[in-house]
């Protein structure tokens, strides 16, 4: 990177964590740190909610999924905007009448403290795993194309985090992700708006997204009804629901973020905020993955995106087939650009029969080099069995580092780690609270002051922050990123939310009902997804993608709930 990327790169994040930290720095009471003093506006609270659940992840696999396989994955957001209105409208005034803390202390109200506990633990399982996933994701691309070392990467990232998030909370996190979203939203405005320049040098903006439509990148709705096919718009609007439900509902990184707001409007508005915008804002980073398509139509791109992974190959028996492959590739994309031309040309005329022809070669052409670099993947498993041969995660950043102006590759840079700050920074202050509040407090100390506790979810956040660098370290690069991550909640959020829902709506269910019901859902989930994926002998194996287990978690526990409540005797609470 030039001097003026490493500039803007280094003085956005340190202009962010300084104002964060300054602003909160007498934020010294317990409510203050643990729901911001509940002084947040609607926009603050919007803002936040979104840049929690918009980690650095978003921003690297995205565009990439858009790049190879279109416009699809935005189905998966269809249930999100009606979850966000059953939240708003059932959930949000149940806490606050509470005047809660965490999404589970309401359920020790409700049925008792095992119940209490199941959650929160479940809690603190997935979004632990998941905060270091987060600082993860972002170093290990970035560590690959700028050759930054892996461990301080990771280290960088998670520090920064710990330092604002320890001083000032739930309000300092607040305040740090309006402006980290403003970074975001600006970077990804100025990276489409320059894609858009450069492909108009090639051609029309209308040809080019015809180009991309005829081989199926601008394909948004599948109404097909297949539980092996992982995005349709009845996993969105199931899977998704459910998904949404729990994740907004009853994960405490978000519960936390709108529960700081002034009033229950202001959590409300700060919802519907996202509510219209969430979807709309996957679209678009999904199309400038298309539009990376086109780019890469007229320009060359590389045989692998993931240029260290191909070093990988020097100076090995591979390395002979490997630049037999580079000379098919280059045969390949000549071959490519002048169908590209042909068809482009015939778009413009009337002769129906000319058109089909084109497009057929054209698509003929690019179903080849997916052929070849599918030939390129499996030549490097071959080499290294334990490679993770998902290529699309450094497709946008290769782009960015090749063809965007010096200055605007520091602020994309800044955009991928102010994504992983926020939403690292969301989860490490919502499971430093859950544990304070939920397991420390309640079943350690009853009695602490709220300066000790004040002093506790401090040190918890520090070490909720080590532990994610620690995960960070030691992890490996999953398959794709933004998919491990839903994947993660998927396999946990279904059973959360059984029990919330069972809570809420079916208010005679006693306490050991629920809580087995849970318990027996979540290992019902655990051994379907293991079953399927690592072929376990004595677990079933059925080919139902992950964003139906949230659907399957939830029905279950409710299912069990229902039964258990006439065969299991009552709890302790219940029969006093």
């Amino acid at each position: 990177m030039a001097p003026l990327d490493w500039i803007v790169l280094f003085g956005t994040l340190f202009i962010i964590v300084g104002y964060g930290t300054w602003k909160t720095r007498k934020n010294q009471t317990l409510d203050g740190y643990l729901r911001g003093g509940n002084e947040m506006k609607w926009f603050t609270i919007g803002l936040s909610v979104m840049a929690t659940q918009a980690s650095a992840i978003t921003f690297l696999s995205a565009p990439g999924l858009g790049y190879e396989s279109g416009l699809r994955f935005v189905q998966f957001y269809f249930g999100l905007p009606l979850a966000l209105i059953l939240i708003s409208a059932f959930i949000i005034p149940i806490y606050y009448k509470l005047k809660v803390y965490t999404a589970y202390e309401y359920l020790e109200r409700r049925f008792d403290l095992k119940t209490r506990l199941l959650a929160a633990f479940l809690f603190l399982v997935q979004r632990g795993l998941a905060a270091g996933l987060t600082i993860y994701a972002p170093a290990i691309i970035l560590s690959t194309l700028l050759g930054w070392d892996l461990n301080l990467t990771n280290i960088f990232v998670g520090t920064l985090v710990i330092i604002y998030t320890v001083s000032g909370g739930t309000k300092a996190v607040s305040l740090t992700q309006k402006w980290q979203m403003a970074v975001i939203l600006m970077g990804m405005g100025l990276a489409f708006a320059i894609l858009l320049y450069k492909i108009g040098g090639f051609t029309e903006i209308s040809s080019a997204f015809q180009l991309a439509g005829s081989v199926g990148r601008l394909e948004v709705l599948d109404f097909d009804f297949d539980l092996n096919e992982r995005y349709t718009v009845w996993s969105g609007l199931t899977g998704g629901l459910f998904l949404a439900l729990s994740y907004f509902g009853t994960d405490q990184s978000q519960v936390q973020r709108y529960l700081s707001g002034k009033n229950i409007k202001e959590s409300r508005l700060g919802l519907m905020f996202n509510a219209v915008l969430k979807i709309p804002m996957q679209f678009f980073i999904l199309l400038t993955g298309v539009l990376v398509f086109v780019f890469y139509l007229y320009v060359k791109p590389p045989i692998f995106f993931n240029q260290t992974a191909l070093a990988g190959l020097e100076n090995t028996e591979a390395q002979a087939e490997l630049q037999s492959l580079e000379t098919k590739f280059d045969a390949n994309f000549e071959e490519l650009q002048t169908n590209r031309d042909a068809f482009v040309e015939a778009l413009e005329g009337t002769d129906e029969a000319a058109i089909t022809q084109s497009k057929n070669k054209f698509k003929h052409s690019v179903a080849q080099e997916q052929e070849i670099r599918g030939e390129v993947k499996e030549l490097l498993l071959a080499n290294n069995p334990d490679f993770k041969v998902k290529d699309t995660n450094y497709v946008f950043l290769t782009f960015v580092m090749d063809y965007l102006p010096i200055g605007v590759v520091g602020l994309i840079i800044a955009l991928i780690f102010s994504a992983a700050m926020s939403s690292t920074a969301g989860e490490l202050n919502a499971l430093a609270t859950t544990t304070s509040v939920d397991f420390y407090k309640r079943l350690g100390a009853p009695q602490m002051t709220d300066k000790q506790q004040l002093w506790v979810s401090k040190l918890l956040t520090v070490l909720w922050g080590v532990m994610a660098i620690g995960f960070a370290l030691s992890a490996r690069l999953f398959d794709n990123l933004i998919e491990m991550v839903n994947l993660l909640g998927s396999l946990f959020y279904g059973s959360i939310l059984g029990i919330f829902l069972v809570a809420f709506f079916i208010k005679w269910i006693h306490s050991n009902a629920v809580f087995w019901a849970a318990v027996i859902a979540q290992l019902m989930v655990l051994g379907l997804h293991f079953g399927r994926v690592y072929d376990v002998a004595f677990l079933p194996s059925f080919d139902i993608e992950y964003l139906w287990y949230n659907v399957i978690g939830c029905g279950l526990v409710v299912a069990f709930a229902l039964l258990f409540h006439f065969t299991l005797p009552r709890g302790k609470k219940e029969q006093s």
